[in-house]
Formats: C-alpha cells, structure tokens, sequence
C-alpha cells in the first residue's frame, strides 16, 4: 500500500506547486582557483542509485560479495549514509536542494533553484540522464536525455532498460567534451518489485532468485538472492564507468554514486519502501555512498585521500550532498555550508 499512498501524496504536492516561482541560488557561485592549474576540462560524474541498502554492500560488511569489482579500485567508501527519504519523490529532489531533511519539503524544495542550478551558474556544462522514473523536477533548467524504454537489445528488455546502457552513451558523449561538465546518472538500480529485470541474466551471481514481481510466488531466500544481483549488477556498472574514467588521457575525471533510499525485504514483515521516515527501519534508510577520483583530480584539487578515509564511518546524510559536491568541485559560493562539506577539512 505504502507506493499507492506515496503516488497520490506525489501527485497532491505536484498539485499544489504547479504555480510557485522558482527563486533564484547561487547566482554568485565561481570556480575556484584550482582551475586555473591544468588546461584539461574536468568530468564529475554523479550517480544516483535507486532503492540500494547499505546494508547489502560488502564493502560495508555484507558477508556475500556485492561488490567483488569496485573492491579493485581506490575508492572512497562512506559506511554510515542516511537518505532524506523512503521514496524517490522526496530523497531525490531533497538532496540537490540546499536544505537539510529537518528543513526540506516538497514545497519549499519546489519553491527554490538546486545544485545543478549552482552548478550552471559556476560555468559548467550540466545534464541529467534519466534512467528511472523522472527527475522529479531537478532538471526543468538543464539539459536531460531519457534511456528509459530505447531501443537497445544488449541492455533492454520487456521495455526497460538496465544502467549498462549508460557507459556506451558515456564513451561517445567524452569524446565531444571541451568544458568542465558535470553528468548526472539517475539509475533504475534495484528497483522493485521486479528486481530480475534490473541485470542482464548472464549477470545472476546468487541463485535461485525470484523472477516474479508478486513476493507471493517466491521464497524469501529467493527475493534477496534477486535484490543481491541488482547490487552485484550496480557494482560492475559502477566499476565499469570507473575503469573508463580512469583512462581518459584529456580529462580530468571524478565519480560520486549515492543512492536515494534503502528496502526492506521482508524484515519485520515489510517489503519495499516508502514507510513513515519515522517508523522506517534503517534498510529503508541506511543508503550506500562512495567517492572515486583520478590521481590528476586529487592533485589538482589538493584533496588528502586519507584525511578523507578517516571519515569513513563517520555519520553523514543526504544533507551533506549538495555541499559536498560544491567543495568537491572547489567552488566558492555563499550557499554552501562548509560544515557539511566532507572535503572540506581534506585539502592539503
């Protein structure tokens, strides 16, 4: 039921904010002087997950390996993530608004510019690739591209699509970069309840998995075997992406991947998300996050990677998003809150 009450709530509050005027943030926001260092462009790839628990990740503790390829790479991993939310239509805006979860409500949200709004006024190039169900509203001001339901055999089946389809489109789109661009990857992730249609059959690591979207006609055994080959899939889409970054000669390249929301999967007798936020439990909250940067990004950026580890499990939110990204790409506005900025305390 809570998906049906959410989708009505989402619609009542879109209802209501059809006339609100958009205020202007950030409009003073500048690069800072670390860009003056290289002549290369520089390429931030964010990624926002959908439905990944951080409770499934093995770099957080998981005693099955989920994430056997990103466990290869240098990257920054963050144990102690919560969402804004339980669903997409409130952690997804909330966390490229400038507002902390105490503070954030759709209307307020609505009612006011986000990060890639900051971002366009620092002089980056900004899109949004949509993989899910929509943005939601964060992208009516820059430029998006739907790969929801394309034409592609190798990643698309029954008229979705899973997030392997980025990384082609990702190799042709760096090839044409000539400015600091920003790209936001919106995935369909671990989606339910149909979690088999999020990877590709010849990635199903843990079997027998369930291959309905009723739970009634599986085992619980079953649905976790399906929803742990989401995460595996989401880590060789991430790994890949990083691999990729990671060669590029003319750029200057850095990757955050966050998810929105947690799910449950039958703890408690709960499935899914979308509970209360405060009778949630933490599966639906507790969200995975990582950092990858280039060895070109680190220097230029005088960012100390073990400063930066040490906050690994430190206690962090949503909240941290929208200032974290603006310190990440070194620049300086009266909207960010250096307080909650995880790289401020980093640069050497």
């Amino acid at each position: 039921g809570a998906p049906i009450v959410n989708s009505f709530r989402y619609a009542a509050m879109v209802g209501r904010t059809i006339n609100t005027e958009v205020q202007p943030l950030g409009e003073d926001a500048i690069k800072g002087v670390n860009y003056f260092k290289e002549d290369k462009a520089i390429l931030t790839v964010l990624v926002v997950g959908e439905t990944a628990r951080a409770q499934n990740f093995s770099l957080n503790g998981y005693d099955r390996e989920t994430n056997p390829m990103l466990s290869r790479w240098p990257i920054l991993n963050f144990e102690n993530v919560s969402s804004c939310g339980t669903s997409t239509a409130v952690s997804l805006p909330c966390m490229f608004s400038s507002l902390s979860r105490k503070q954030y409500s759709f209307e307020a949200g609505i009612a006011q510019q986000n990060l890639l709004d900051v971002l366009k006024y620092a002089g980056f190039e900004v899109e949004w690739w949509e993989n899910n169900t929509g943005h939601k509203g964060i992208a009516n001001r820059v430029k998006s591209r739907d790969f929801a339901g394309i034409t592609a055999p190798n990643f698309c089946r029954k008229g979705e699509c899973d997030d392997g389809i980025f990384l082609p489109a990702l190799r042709t789109y760096a090839e044409s970069i000539t400015k600091d661009t920003v790209v936001v990857l919106h995935q369909i992730g671990s989606h339910g309840p149909a979690y088999h249609l999020r990877y590709p059959p010849a990635s199903e690591r843990f079997t027998p998995a369930c291959k309905e979207a009723d739970f009634q006609q599986c085992s619980t055994e079953e649905i976790v075997n399906a929803y742990d080959n989401t995460i595996a899939y989401t880590d060789k889409v991430l790994s890949e992406i990083i691999g990729f970054l990671n060669a590029q000669d003319d750029l200057t390249t850095a990757l955050v991947y966050v998810s929105d929301h947690g799910e449950s999967l039958g703890e408690g007798g709960l499935y899914l998300h979308g509970a209360p936020y405060f009778l949630a439990p933490e599966y639906q909250t507790k969200v995975p996050m990582i950092v990858w940067l280039s060895d070109a990004y680190k220097k230029q950026f005088a960012l100390d990677s073990l400063c930066l580890a040490s906050q690994s499990k430190a206690e962090l939110s949503h909240d941290n998003f929208f200032h974290s990204v603006l310190g990440l790409l070194n620049i300086s506005t009266m909207v960010r809150n250096e307080d909650l900025d995880i790289f401020a305390k980093c640069r050497t």
